[in-house]
């Protein structure tokens, strides 16, 4: 089977790559940094093609060697969800890519999803609720997968919308929770500034998303929108404290240093029954 990854050398992307590969699949790797792909361990293991999505080709699907799966992970600007690019860039260069992939003979498509689709939506989210994005980012990818929607009505395709919650791994952002937190534990800080910690979220190891993410795409029986989560809230506190914990860090937590976002709720996390019928069948 070939498994056409993009977006292979993100956060997201290098470990589905890892996994894929790991298992013998016959994956093709895309993203725009070819010196950066070469890094990995399984650069080896794969065909790696760089590619600028952005770029006009008149066949992508023939490009890409007519993969049987496209597991589309790329996407720009991830350190700035207000970023108008998300909706005036982002959003018609990946219909665009999809679209022609899809006319070109591809059947089988996985896109990666956000819960900023949700937006500030409190409780308990399942993929049935109706989406009300507030930030640029959100109203692109749900502007997408709506778009998408609307193409898979014309043509036969498989499509699953595998839509993350937080996640925390090896390669995260530098921007993120758990990056900051390090940078100052290794620079020695007395207190690390925070918020006042009390949001619930939904967080979900890198790893495990990524396998979440290939395990969906290997089967075709459960479709459409499916939260990749935990399904079990944690306030940012308790994360946090356990992380340190773990790591046997010594860092004072100031708390209340930051406002809470103005984008988020101050609970919500996923409901991920439908993931699991998907788990049931391996």
């Amino acid at each position: 089977m070939k498994i056409l990854v993009t977006g292979a050398t993100g956060f997201i992307g290098t470990h589905v790559v890892s996994i894929l590969a790991k298992q013998g699949y016959n994956v093709i790797a895309t993203s725009r940094n070819l010196n950066k792909a070469e890094s990995y361990e399984w650069f080896s293991q794969i065909e790696y093609i760089p590619c600028d999505l952005s770029s006009i080709k008149k066949n992508y699907f023939q490009f890409f060697r007519e993969p049987e799966i496209l597991i589309h992970l790329a996407w720009e600007g991830l350190d700035n969800y207000k970023d108008l690019l998300h909706f005036e860039r982002n959003l018609p260069v990946h219909y665009s890519f999809i679209k022609n992939m899809v006319c070109n003979g591809l059947r089988h498509v996985v896109v990666a999803g956000t819960c900023l689709e949700y937006g500030m939506q409190y409780g308990c989210l399942t993929e049935d609720l109706n989406t009300k994005p507030k930030v640029p980012y959100g109203l692109a990818k749900d502007t997408l997968r709506k778009n998408l929607e609307q193409l898979f009505n014309i043509y036969s395709v498989i499509f699953q919308w595998t839509r993350l919650f937080y996640l925390y791994g090896e390669g995260q952002s530098e921007k993120s929770l758990l990056s900051q937190l390090n940078s100052a534990v290794r620079k020695g800080d007395e207190f690390f500034n925070m918020s006042g910690g009390e949001q619930l979220r939904d967080y979900l190891p890198v790893e495990k998303a990524a396998q979440y993410i290939r395990d969906i795409a290997l089967q075709n029986k459960v479709q459409g929108i499916i939260n990749c989560c935990s399904g079990t809230p944690v306030s940012i506190l308790r994360f946090v404290k356990k992380y340190l914990d773990e790591k046997g860090y010594s860092i004072k937590l100031n708390l209340g240093f930051y406002p809470y976002p103005d984008y988020e709720p101050m609970a919500f996390w996923g409901d991920n029954k439908k993931l699991q019928r998907v788990l049931s069948q391996l």
